[in-house]
């Protein structure tokens, strides 16, 4: 049974892919309002972990539970982010030829086409929790810009955004470090850094540097299980994962 601080419960959970186990007997625990960083080299389970909490797959074995005993193996997947499971993927996917303010507008919830978010009404209600939503993601001034017109890391914010528009209670951000600046990752941090809290949230992510400026809690997968869990200073030094990314001792203030 789920322990009552616990968000989010993985037991026993395997999946294999033609043969190949991409997940082996995982058992992950996440407490209500944590910011949890999930590392490990390529092919160690970290995506197919978020898929089979998002539904996109089923396990072949083990239960995954969601707050009060919410058991998300019988749910699909827009059942899932119904209920409160919000997933950024590595690539941001937002509405290019629509402005800022739309693309948060448009995911706000609510049984709505493009055309009824767009052409309707605008409540107070909504145009406030869209521009608190854009303050929080450091977006206000570029609310009338096209989002395709947005840099980078600006985009990766927007979509943040977008899944705030939501209030998920979870939220699962795949790599959001990547391909940004020194700059953007810096803010990215901080973002999620006053998020915390307010949501629970998982980040996969590489960059060492990223993760040491957002972790209080580390869990590193191999081979679709939890290798080692602890503090980044705790997991860097941990043999056992240094064997894992490298073969061999290495500097641990170095990127794994």
């Amino acid at each position: 049974m789920l322990r009552p601080e616990f968000i989010l419960a993985l037991e026993g959970v395997s999946k294999s892919f033609d043969g190949f186990k991409a997940i082996n007997n995982l058992t992950f625990y996440m407490d209500a309002g944590e910011l949890r960083t999930i590392i490990g080299p390529n092919g160690a389970g970290k995506s197919s972990m978020l898929d089979l909490i998002t539904g996109r797959t089923r396990p072949d074995a083990g239960k995954i539970e969601f707050g009060k005993n919410t058991d998300l193996t019988r749910l699909n997947e827009y059942q899932i982010n119904r209920i409160g499971i919000g997933r950024k993927f590595q690539t941001p996917s937002v509405y290019s030829d629509h402005t800022v303010f739309e693309n948060i507008l448009l995911s706000l919830p609510g049984k709505r086409g493009v055309w009824a978010a767009l052409f309707s009404r605008i409540t107070p209600a909504q145009r406030d929790r869209i521009q608190s939503i854009l303050s929080t993601i450091g977006l206000a001034a570029r609310a009338d810009w096209r989002a395709g017109a947005l840099a980078h890391g600006q985009k990766q914010w927007l979509e943040i955004g977008m899944l705030l528009a939501q209030d998920p209670k979870l939220l699962l951000v795949d790599e959001p470090a990547a391909g940004m600046t020194d700059v953007e990752t810096a803010k990215t941090g901080e973002l999620l850094l006053s998020l915390a809290g307010k949501h629970s949230i998982i980040v996969i992510e590489h960059d060492m540097t990223f993760v040491r400026q957002i972790a209080k809690k580390v869990t590193v997968l191999h081979q679709g299980s939890v290798l080692c869990e602890g503090t980044v200073d705790e997991v860097q030094s941990n043999e056992r994962v240094i064997e894992v990314y490298l073969g061999r001792k290495h500097d641990p203030k170095k990127h794994l």
